[in-house]
């Protein structure tokens, strides 16, 4: 006889968790029934985009033949959805701490107790080659933010300040601690990135509760609300046809797009009598497309070889000058 008991039942019985499915195997249905529960800020393009993750580095390590290791995340689908985005934040606390080495070896006593802490092309939680996935396809530029339409590449490669290439270096408390040599594979940056943005939210929350108020008033912090009236004149109002605006949202995906890519052309053709926008053009150039993954992927490899030689010059010993030998003189230079 087979009995259906419930997941809180089997859990409250066996004191062991249920297994869980990989996101990548999940279909759309179900993607979108996940999202729906639990935490609220992994919403389903948050979902789709670290699949998608794991997807790609499962392909790759089909064609190239190599062990790439995939992360065993699965949100909460608590009813609350605080406590859901708690169990999240825990989770992957735990699934981005580095990995240390064995409590038998020396070393970990010694000088080094990580085991993935030597290059910055290595994932200091499961020790992936990052280096060959960007020599056969940067993930890195891959994956996008859903709300910024910023890659992982952009945010956390590149430096903020002169936009040069510089590797993401991991922390031995993940959020905070000592900056580590290591990085993170693409699977597991996603996740940091959604880590943070949890950790964001669940401190704009904190920040409205009356105890932080008063410790601020404690602190000598005054708070001035100050009303803010936005009148807009009913006479230079456009009026937007209702069947075009539901694509509103496209229009500016595209003009947010357009903006970092030259195969994407927005033209806008006024009226010349009124001014106002009668004809919008879209153009998608596929061979623009082409030309800047090729010029991406290599400025990629290239910057990543640059990142690569100059930690190698960094941990290089420096030579120590040895002294020339003194000179010895023979019997006959004594004998003079």
């Amino acid at each position: 006889m087979v009995l259906d008991i419930p997941d809180n039942m089997y859990r409250t019985i066996t004191r062991t968790p249920l297994p869980s499915q990989s996101l990548s195997n999940l279909n759309e249905a179900a993607v979108q029934s996940l999202a729906q529960q639990g935490n609220p800020q992994f919403n389903q393009a948050a979902i789709m985009e670290h699949a998608t993750a794991q997807q790609h580095m499962q392909t790759y390590a089909t064609q190239q033949n190599l062990e790439v290791p995939k992360v065993n995340f699965y949100p909460s689908r608590h009813a609350d959805p605080r406590k859901a985005r708690k169990h999240d934040i825990k989770q992957a606390y735990r699934l981005l701490r580095p990995t240390k080495r064995s409590i038998l070896d020396p070393r970990r006593w010694a000088w080094s107790n990580y085991r993935y802490n030597k290059d910055s092309g290595v994932c200091v939680v499961d020790g992936c080659d990052c280096k060959k996935l960007i020599e056969y396809d940067n993930l890195y530029a891959r994956i996008t933010d859903d709300e910024s339409g910023r890659s992982l590449w952009e945010m956390y490669w590149q430096n903020p300040i002169s936009g040069e290439t510089e590797a993401f270096l991991a922390r031995t408390g993940v959020t905070s601690g000592r900056t580590m040599r290591g990085t993170y594979c693409p699977e597991h940056l996603h996740l940091y990135h959604l880590l943070c943005t949890w950790e964001a939210e669940q401190e704009k929350e904190e920040e409205l509760r009356p105890s932080r108020f008063r410790d601020k008033m404690k602190k000598g912090v005054s708070l001035v609300t100050v009303p803010i009236s936005a009148i807009q004149s009913s006479d230079s109002a456009v009026s937007v046809p209702e069947l075009v605006q539901k694509y509103e949202p496209f229009f500016q995906e595209i003009e947010r797009d357009s903006n970092q890519t030259k195969g994407i052309n927005v033209w806008h053709i006024p009226n010349p009598e009124s001014g106002m926008n009668d004809i919008t053009m879209i153009q998608f150039d596929m061979r623009m497309f082409q030309r800047e993954a090729q010029e991406q992927q290599a400025a990629a490899q290239a910057a990543f070889n640059t990142v690569l030689n100059q930690q190698a010059q960094t941990l290089a010993p420096t030579p120590v000058a040895q002294p020339p030998p003194p000179a010895v003189m023979t019997n006959q230079e004594v004998a003079q």
